[in-house]
């Protein structure tokens, strides 16, 4: 499959040409345009019925993606995400595979598998609203972010603690812990809230902007409004 990323990193759009008989599965929604060649069929995330409720429900993630499949002839599909950011290409394998935030998925190869991450992340996150996908199989998965992708390449042992709305991405060979971070104080003024110890060996893909931030800020211009109306 031919591909490539245009507008980095700011405005990133993925576009793919698939040749006839390939296909590529896509986050529901994240199509922009593609040619009549290709044939679109929507399919529920997961084999498990349970499983697909769960991520749902707890991961507020659809129930469905999109299998895009060239059957009149080779033809060309372009993918984003809401955020304003960047998309980066990860390669799947037997033994290599990544823990995702759910909100970073765009689009993966036919040989790429999804499922919920449920130990450590649903139980230390429940409330925030941030629940990740383990990814596994054989292919490429297309991840976008909110900002530019900050990657780190961590030895055997070595550490880094991330905040959790800036973490997109990591190995699933390594270790990681939930925690609040700092004590009690820490965590009502400092900001951050949960963050993620992560060991190595592996990769971790980090984004340098933060979505609760953002909205954080907006509240801000738009409360003094609200206040004023509702007097």
């Amino acid at each position: 499959m031919k591909f490539d990323i245009k507008y980095k990193p700011s405005y990133s759009l993925l576009v793919v040409l698939l040749s006839p008989g390939e296909s590529i599965t896509a986050e529901a929604g994240s199509m922009t345009y593609m040619q009549p060649t290709l044939e679109a069929k929507t399919r529920k995330r997961e084999k498990s019925f349970w499983g697909t409720l769960g991520m749902s429900l707890l991961g507020g993630q659809t129930f469905f993606v999109n299998d895009f499949t060239a059957t009149g002839g080779a033809g060309e599909a372009g993918f984003s995400a809401a955020p304003l950011g960047d998309i980066d290409t990860l390669t799947v394998s037997e033994g290599h595979g990544y823990i995702v935030q759910k909100t970073a998925y765009i689009a993966s190869q036919e040989g790429v598998d999804l499922d919920v991450q449920w130990q450590g992340f649903t139980k230390g996150l429940f409330g925030q609203g941030l629940f990740m996908i383990k990814v596994t199989g054989n292919g490429l998965l297309f991840i976008n972010t909110f900002g530019a992708i900050d990657k780190h390449v961590l030895a055997p042992g070595e550490k880094l603690v991330v905040d959790n709305f800036h973490l997109v991405a990591f190995s699933d060979s390594c270790q990681y812990k939930v925690t609040k971070f700092g004590g009690l104080k820490e965590t009502l003024l400092g900001g951050e809230g949960f963050v993620t110890e992560i060991t190595g060996p592996g990769e971790i893909y980090i984004q340098t902007k933060n979505i609760r931030e953002l909205a954080d800020w907006i509240w801000t211009i738009i409360e003094p409004r609200v206040q004023a109306k509702a007097r």
